[in-house]
């Protein structure tokens, strides 16, 4: 991939994002680390919009009893 941003640079971005790298196979991982840039784009800002929306989705399992997540 003629990608400017190293594999390492991109795990650590995840990492930093709060993805568990670390519960991922080697496999997953290298996935990852080939993201092109617009997929970690991508990929970052929609953890960034789900960490957003939590509070509200933990707010209702506690409600619902977690039957509607």
């Amino acid at each position: 991939m003629n990608d400017p941003v190293p594999d390492r640079d991109r795990l650590r971005a995840l990492e930093d994002a709060g993805f568990p790298l670390h519960s991922l196979s080697p496999e997953q991982r290298e996935v990852l680390g080939d993201l092109s840039t617009e997929e970690l784009t991508l990929l970052l800002g929609l953890k960034e919009r789900l960490d957003a929306a939590e509070p509200e989705v933990q707010a209702h399992s506690e409600i619902a009893g977690g039957a509607l997540f």
